[in-house]
């Protein structure tokens, strides 16, 4: 049939969905109504994930009586929270978490340069002194853990440093 020109009629399954629209597409389209998180798309006041292949859908939210309530209230607040996948809140390292981070090495650190036993860090005035004086000093983990966790990461630090001094 293809060589006389005559072309099959349409197939009635087709979808009516746009396959290649992506969050980021519909938050361009619709401005600052709808953010994309994580490949999903939010919608700003009311904080619920919306589908972001179906153009109508989205209208059909901006449309109702809920959103508008919602708007509204967002408008009253003045205070902009967008909701985040878990993922995008997982990765985020705060400056809280890579300090404690690096307070954790460095007692670590300490304690091994110093010839002080991990299993000090356990004792109970040891516990307090940190917790009292320290800053992020309670969240020193248990000897145990100091060792699981932060001990191969300061032997690995050491060879490191030690082989680029031998060079």
């Amino acid at each position: 049939m293809e060589r006389f020109g005559v072309k099959s009629a349409p197939s009635r399954n087709r979808s009516k969905t746009a396959l290649y629209v992506t969050p980021q597409d519909r938050v361009t389209e619709f401005g600052s109504e709808l953010h994309e998180d994580g490949g999903k798309l939010f919608c700003t006041s009311c904080n619920v994930v919306l589908n972001h292949v179906r153009k109508s859908a989205i209208n059909d939210h901006l449309k109702s009586k809920t959103h508008t309530k919602r708007k509204a209230e967002f408008e009253e607040q003045n205070v902009r929270k967008k909701q985040r996948t878990l993922t995008a809140s997982l990765q985020c390292n705060s400056t809280a978490q890579t300090e404690k981070t690096s307070v954790i090495q460095d007692f670590v650190k300490m304690c091994l340069e110093a010839n002080i036993p991990l299993e000090k860090a356990d004792h109970p005035s040891v516990r307090a002194f940190l917790t009292r004086y320290v800053k992020n000093g309670s969240s020193i983990p248990k000897s145990d853990q100091l060792r699981k966790a932060y001990l191969p990461d300061g032997y690995d630090n050491e060879n490191q440093l030690i082989n680029t001094e031998d060079r």
